[in-house]
């Protein structure tokens, strides 16, 4: 019997004690946002933190931050030569409320049917205990052939805000050939899909200034500037009647979908008709041409209004000529844009645009880089085997039109690329009420990740290597 297979084996043979260890770390209520919950903050990273110890781990280090602590250990093991892989992982959750809509207690696990229902079921502590509970059953049985370093964190929840300076500060310490993310999902319990690229993230306030104060808009309508006019002129003239975007130099970084990989999406199936149901609409807008809604919604960079205020909004009316008028936009962007071109085409654009007789300034929200795993990487390439390995079908290959800070800052930091390999279903209520894990698709990730772990090590180039 091969290694790989006794590894299985034993995750089989165990999967009783996995469920109930996994259950332990669901019943701490590791809610990153209320601060009564900072002791038990403390406990599910020291949970982590023994889980790690126990599996060979050393030294292994709960590090503080100026919010809740990253657990930080390495497993150097393999020797110099093999490759080092960085998990990356979270132990908070998110609050429960609505809590009257739960059919359980959501810090007390409970089995239903082929499901698992608590929160963190599935976002993330499922996925966490999958890998290590995979890494459990290779080391019970043979050898791991890789180098493994971890790093968990407290605050995922609440936007990462202390990630950024702790990467930065151990930059040597988190160095590795490629890095893991379990936080991701399939497309079905009998679907295996692996996601190879998201989507980063731009985010901008817009504050236009008009006079200093709201005036009557039948006194002096017609001869003041009406910055709440400007700004629809403004956000009109963000996109052409294509629907391509018109800020300077915006797409000149946009890498080109390839043959190749426009046929994998083909193979998903988000039709017009699965996306007009899942955002329970009557049609969809038309878009750029020659792209399919699949790709414009996540290979495509786009940008749009998250928020719109000026003057008068109450019930009624009120003849007023607003002095100001603000709007939040956002973009989302796809390899090799980079936020602070795209923040600078923003700002050349308000310079060509707005007019002198009205004051504007940009705040900048938030932003974070895209991502991409090479589909033609070793690391793509093992996992993509290790899918087909347990399910029995080829994986499909799919990209998310969302942004997950993590992966960029750790391409850009670190310099290496993520894997993101997890076992959640679209339906398992993250964030919501009833937050299920199912388990059959649980056992069934810890047994990917041990043929992955294998296939990994055993290759001669590093992983995130074509």
């Amino acid at each position: 019997m091969s290694d790989v297979d006794l590894a299985v084996q034993y995750a089989r043979e165990h999967q009783t004690d996995f469920l109930d260890e996994y259950k332990d770390l669901l019943r701490i209520p590791s809610i990153s946002t209320l601060p009564e919950h900072a002791q038990d903050m403390r406990r599910a990273a020291e949970w982590i933190t023994a889980e790690l110890e126990r599996l060979g781990f050393n030294p292994v280090e709960i590090m503080p931050t100026a919010g809740h602590p990253i657990v930080y250990g390495e497993r150097l093991k393999a020797g110099a030569n093999a490759p080092t892989i960085l998990l990356y992982g979270h132990y908070d959750v998110q609050p429960v409320d609505p809590l009257e809509e739960w059919k359980s207690p959501p810090f007390e696990p409970e089995v239903r049917g082929d499901n698992l229902y608590a929160r963190g079921a599935s976002d993330m502590k499922g996925q966490l205990v999958g890998f290590l509970k995979a890494l459990e059953s290779i080391i019970r049985t043979s050898e791991v052939k890789l180098n493994l370093k971890a790093m968990i964190e407290g605050e995922e929840e609440v936007g990462s805000a202390n990630l950024e300076d702790f990467i930065a500060g151990h930059k040597d310490l988190l160095r590795c050939d490629l890095s893991l993310n379990a936080d991701t999902s399939i497309l079905a319990p009998d679907t295996p899909a692996l996601t190879y690229a998201l989507r980063g993230l731009a985010y901008y306030e817009i504050r236009l200034q008009g006079p200093a104060g709201d005036l009557h808009s039948g006194t002096y309508g017609g001869i003041i500037e009406n910055p709440a006019t400007v700004l629809c002129r403004l956000i009109g003239g963000m996109h052409n009647e294509e629907g391509r975007v018109t800020l300077p130099g915006f797409y000149d970084r946009v890498l080109p979908l390839s043959a190749a990989e426009r046929a994998e999406l083909a193979k998903l199936p988000q039709t017009d008709a699965w996306w007009i149901e899942k955002a329970k609409v009557g049609s969809l807008r038309s878009g750029e041409p020659g792209y399919t809604a699949t790709e414009r919604a996540t290979a495509r960079p786009t940008l749009d209004v998250n928020g719109l205020l000026s003057g008068f909004t109450s019930v009624g009316s009120k003849t007023v000529l607003p002095a100001r008028a603000m709007a939040k936009i956002s973009m989302r962007l796809v390899p090799d844009q980079i936020p602070d071109e795209i923040a600078q085409a923003l700002r050349t654009y308000l310079d060509d645009n707005v007019p002198e007789t009205v004051r504007w300034e940009i705040e900048d929200l938030s932003d974070c880089y895209p991502a991409m795993l090479s589909l033609d990487s070793d690391a793509a390439r093992a996992a993509g085997a290790a899918l087909e390995e347990v399910w029995g079908k080829s994986p499909l290959f799919k990209r998310e039109g969302g942004s997950v800070p993590v992966v960029g800052l750790i391409k850009e930091m670190i310099g290496v690329p993520t894997l993101m390999l997890g076992f959640g279903l679209p339906d398992d209520n993250l964030h919501a009420p009833n937050e299920k894990q199912n388990l059959p698709t649980f056992f069934r990730g810890i047994e990917t990740y041990i043929r992955l772990l294998d296939k990994l090590g055993a290759r001669g180039q590093r992983p995130g290597s074509t």
